[in-house]
């Protein structure tokens, strides 16, 4: 997967936007105004932080050398996934699972709003 394919991905999901609030560099895509992914898409080697099921992110950094613990994050919840180290399949799945992370946490009448448009 390449930087235009990521950055394509992350916004395919609804009410996905693409701010900048720490630099020109950095994307931070978000669902209302919750983060669901980070990367800096000129990064080499390029990379993403996710958000990801505490379990789940122990698991697949014992399975995957491409996945890490968060950088910059809260170590528990987020991995930074080395995105050439890893199938696009996988990489298309970590993001689905942090954005669905990130909306299952919103509030309930924000969640019914995304479902109607």
């Amino acid at each position: 997967m390449n930087p235009k394919q990521l950055r394509a991905f992350c916004l395919e999901f609804n009410a996905a936007t693409e701010e900048f609030p720490f630099n020109p560099e950095t994307s931070v895509f978000k669902v209302l105004g919750k983060v669901f992914a980070l990367t800096a898409l000129d990064g080499e080697p390029l990379t993403v932080n996710l958000k990801c099921d505490p379990d789940d992110a122990v698991r697949l950094r014992e399975e995957h050398p491409a996945i890490v613990p968060g950088w910059h994050m809260n170590k528990r919840h987020w991995n930074t996934v080395h995105v050439a180290g890893l199938p696009d399949r996988l990489v298309r799945e970590l993001i689905e699972d942090s954005y669905d992370l990130v909306v299952a946490g919103l509030p309930k009448a924000e969640r019914l709003r995304l479902d109607r448009t």
